[in-house]
């Protein structure tokens, strides 16, 4: 003990002490049995060793001293806890001690008790608790009772539909059933009202399916309240979208299956059998449309209710949102996800439904070929469809891209061959057309047509929208909110033509007697001018409005040339150009159902004016000798446009090679064999001035036509889809402003037949011109020119009497004629051999003398080419070096009209070698013509 306390009193050092700790082997800390001296013993060697026994034994005693600190140490550092515990161990017996005590006492009064309570006493509290018990059972029987007469009354109210009153009842009664599941009774009743509630859902489901085709208010709010009891408000949604499905299916089986048993006078069940697509191959042409439109009346019912729906779940959100406030948290949490899955539901239901609809009608297109109907059938089917899709578009915000895509194809390929037969009618027309005047009113305006009717609905897109009222641009009233409560968009009227009779014709050409007897007055006498032709005087160079105010000299001032006059001045056309017009509307009416087909229509609407504007060319413009003078030659812009027409439009070949390719087949098919002129129409005689009456007929008919496209640009511009609006503008600037240009080449072959200028031409040939003396006398080819123009003038006031001859195109034709007359002249004074100074003064006097007699025939000032004739007279006196930059300058005239100046000019002051250099100037200009 002494040795080891003084090991333990000796220094420590912790980390030693530890080194020391850790190094006693594991077994010495094993369990209590454990024999320590016995292990230590049996550790020893054979032969011992007394200096390694001893250090040996010292290394255990610093083990254990270093063990036993240790062990103090812990047993130090837990003395304060251990004096607490033994502290609270104290006041535990206190307490156990006093708790004895109470004990005893209670155990004593219990005791006390026991022997003063009476067996009397007993008995009362027994028979008190008996009553209670019966006094409950009786509430129980009364009970049962109740719940036995609840399925009489659930029958009625299934009856009377209250589907709500009906589950609460029967939410009460399983719960009462279930507080007296004890009873053998109501064990059989319990089960009986769960048959009962899913009788109910039964009867639920089918009353949620009527909604899909007649909406109503109460009963869908019935209908909501009785799930909402039930805790099904989500799966009443899948349901209702699952019944809107087969709604659709079979409302769209039974409209066409009612129709095909109805054409085909057979009830048998065989079509009943067929699927959808079969089915809807079995409608006959006949029926085809009014099917058509009660297939969409259904869908339409369909949707209208899908519709109705939604706007019911849209108002009572917020009557939810209200009374879920008024709430517990819960329930407000429960009623805002039902909220939005409902929503979210409904809206994904919008493009579903609609997606379903359109396949069903599609499919119910494709089931006939719509090639076999009429252009008016075919419109009307358009329509109901165009009708469709923006009831889809208003539905979901679609586009309806299945039945466009659909229509469309089917819809060009129509059209396609619509417009083949149509230009081939056309081409008939042209070639038997005689080009006599159409008789029509003065106030003719397209939109007076039938074919035109739609674009009064419509209105023309020239006004802005900016222009038009606010209210109306503001507020646009849907189909769904239009027929909400009452109709249908698709109802089929007793005759969807319109009714109203056309009112365009005019008889005799003239709208009254009053008018007919008035046209033919002569405005150079003392009467007044009819206030008729006052009100109707319309410039018809520039398009002025009607002038008001017209004194009668400037009426008679402009009688000569303005053949406008002889009559009232109705459109000039012709029943062909009425026939376009039509067409036209016709194409129109389709683009304006059918907008992505646009382009398509547009580039046959281009191909009817075209061939039109080739026609009238063709028959009255071409005339290659006339073309050749120079003279007459149509713009560069013009001959353009009928060089693309004629490779693009025009068929060349007479016959199909047979060996041709497929691909030059079908190019063939899609032109048109070139027009030929009636035999009728007479265009060689000189009395009817080489057929001016027809000719302006036809031109002006040109005319016409072509201002009805400039009035009809905005709304197909409006219609164009964008990427395409190049072309129409390309086919408006290159085409439509190039009808007016055909004048010029076609009253030109008139203007070069109507006056006798190879007459005139010999006639100059005979005059002398190398005379001596000034001379006072014109001579003879100018009186014989101007008796030409007189009868010229002449046959204009016949014609006229025939056709209405318009200010532009007598003024066209006296301009030709002049210009023609005074281009003679120069030639006839090109063919002089030999000149004088007096000469060419009387050259100056003949031509005077022939302006001076010709103002008073015509009004057309400046006098065409006049300058063209003075500018060679006057040539004449040139000298020698002004007349080579004369020459240079002036290359309107001929090589040979140059080369006659220097010749006559030979001699009397130009000599010879000047004469070569002259001849030299005018060899250099003409070589880059050659």
């Amino acid at each position: 003990k002494e040795e080891f306390r003084e090991l333990r009193e000796q220094p420590s050092d912790p980390q030693a002490e530890q080194e020391l700790i850790n190094s006693i082997e594991q077994v010495y800390f094993s369990t209590d049995s454990f024999d320590i001296v016995k292990y230590e013993l049996e550790k020893l060697p054979p032969i011992l060793n007394l200096q390694e026994l001893e250090e040996y034994r010292d290394k255990l005693k610093q083990q254990q001293a270093a063990v036993s600190k240790k062990v103090a140490d812990l047993i130090l550092e837990k003395q304060p806890a251990y004096v607490k515990e033994l502290e609270r161990v104290t006041s535990l017996q206190t307490g156990l001690q006093l708790a004895a005590v109470i004990c005893t006492n209670g155990r004593r009064h219990l005791n006390i008790a026991k022997e003063g309570f009476t067996q009397a006493s007993l008995g009362l509290l027994a028979n008190q608790r008996k009553r209670q018990l019966l006094i409950g059972l009786l509430k129980s029987l009364r009970t049962i009772k109740t719940l036995q007469r609840t399925d009489v009354r659930l029958s009625e109210m299934l009856e009377e539909e209250d589907y709500p009153g009906a589950i609460q009842l029967c939410l009460e009664c399983q719960k009462a059933a279930s507080t007296f599941k004890h009873y053998s009774c109501i064990s059989e009743l319990n089960s009986k009202l769960q048959d009962t509630l899913e009788q109910i859902e039964e009867q639920l489901d089918v009353a949620l399916s009527k909604i899909c085709k007649n909406f109503d208010i109460n009963h869908y709010t019935k209908v909501q309240q009785a799930y909402r009891l039930l805790g099904k408000t989500q799966t009443a949604m899948d349901q209702l979208h699952m019944h809107f499905t087969q709604a659709i299916h079979n409302t769209v089986f039974q409209v066409v299956l009612g129709y095909v048993e109805l054409c085909s006078g057979n009830t048998d069940t065989k079509f009943q059998k067929l699927q959808y697509k079969d089915l809807c191959t079995h409608v006959t042409p006949d029926s085809y449309i009014p099917c058509l439109a009660d297939l969409c009346k259904a869908l339409w019912e369909v949707m209208l209710s899908y519709y109705r729906t939604m706007e019911w779940h849209e108002k009572h959100d917020s009557e939810d949102t209200t009374s879920a406030s008024e709430g517990s948290n819960m329930s407000t949490e429960e009623t805002n996800f039902d909220r939005g899955y409902i929503k979210k539901k409904l809206e994904h239901g919008l493009t579903r439904i609609w997606q379903d609809v359109q396949l069903k009608v599609k499919t119910y297109l494709l089931g006939t070929d719509l090639s076999i109907f009429k252009y008016d059938d075919f419109i009307f089917v358009l329509d109901i469809i165009s009708r469709l899709m923006q009831v889809g578009e208003e539905f979901c915000g679609s586009k309806s891209e299945v039945l466009q895509e659909s229509i469309r194809k089917q819809s060009v390929n129509y059209f396609k061959n619509y417009h083949r037969t149509r230009l081939d009618e056309l081409r008939m027309f042209l070639e038997n057309e005689t080009w006599e005047l159409c008789p029509v009113k003065s106030n003719f305006s397209i939109l007076q047509l039938h074919e035109f009717k739609f674009m009064e609905q419509s209105r023309s897109p020239s006004v802005s929208p900016s222009k038009q009222p606010a209210s109306t641009s503001s507020k646009t009233v849907t189909l769904f909110e239009q027929y909400c409560s009452d109709g249908n968009p698709f109802e089929i009227q007793a005759n969807h033509k319109d009714e109203e009779t056309e009112d365009v014709l005019a008889s005799n050409g003239y709208e009254s007697d009053e008018q007919e007897k008035s046209a033919y007055q002569e405005y150079d006498s003392d009467s007044d001018v009819p206030e008729e032709l006052k009100r109707d005087y319309v410039d018809e160079q520039t398009g002025d409005a009607p002038v008001k105010s017209v004194s009668r000299e400037t009426l008679k001032s402009r009688k000569k040339s303005d053949y406008s006059l002889n009559k009232v001045n109705a459109p000039i056309l012709t029943n062909t150009t009425l026939n376009v017009i039509r067409l036209v509307g016709k194409y129109m009416q389709m683009m304006n159902i059918l907008k992505p087909i646009a382009f398509d229509v547009i580039h046959f609407m281009s191909q009817l004016f075209d061939y039109y504007l080739y026609a009238i060319y063709t028959f009255f413009g071409r005339n290659d000798s006339l073309e050749s003078t120079g003279l007459g030659l149509s713009s560069s812009r013009l001959r353009t446009t009928l060089n693309r027409i004629q490779e693009s439009l025009i068929d060349m070949e007479v016959s199909v090679d047979p060996t041709a390719t497929l691909t030059a087949v079908e190019e063939r098919k899609e032109k048109v064999p070139s027009p030929h002129l009636s035999h009728l129409v007479v265009l060689t005689s000189g009395d009817t001035l080489y057929g001016l009456a027809e000719r302006v007929v036809a031109t002006e008919s040109l005319v016409f036509l072509a201002e009805q496209f400039e009035f009809l640009q905005p709304h197909l511009d409006a219609v164009m889809p964008a990427v395409k609006k190049p072309f129409l503008q390309q086919f408006y600037s290159q085409t439509v402003s190039t009808a007016s240009e055909l004048r010029k080449p076609i009253y030109w072959i008139v203007a070069g037949k109507a006056i006798d200028y190879e007459q005139m031409l010999l006639l100059m040939a005979n005059v002398k011109w190398d005379v001596k003396e000034i001379m006072s006398q014109h001579n003879i080819y100018v009186d014989a020119l101007l008796k030409e123009f007189e009868q010229f003038n002449r046959r204009l006031n016949e014609v006229s009497k025939r056709v209405r001859i318009p200010l532009p195109v007598s003024n066209i034709l006296w301009e030709h004629c002049i210009r023609l007359a005074n281009r003679t002249i120069v030639e006839g004074y090109a063919n002089v051999k030999k000149c004088s100074n007096e000469g060419r003064a009387l050259m100056q006097l003949d031509f005077q003398q022939f302006l001076m007699k010709l103002e008073k025939l015509t009004d057309i000032r400046p006098i065409p080419d006049k300058e063209f004739v003075e500018t060679y007279i006057k040539a004449y006196y040139l000298t020698e070096n002004d007349m080579e930059r004369w020459i240079k300058e002036h290359r309107e005239y001929s090589t040979k009209q140059l080369t006659n100046l220097v010749n006559v000019c030979l001699g009397s002051h130009i000599n010879k070698k000047a004469r070569q250099k002259l001849l030299a100037a005018i060899d250099d200009i003409d070589r880059p013509k050659r």
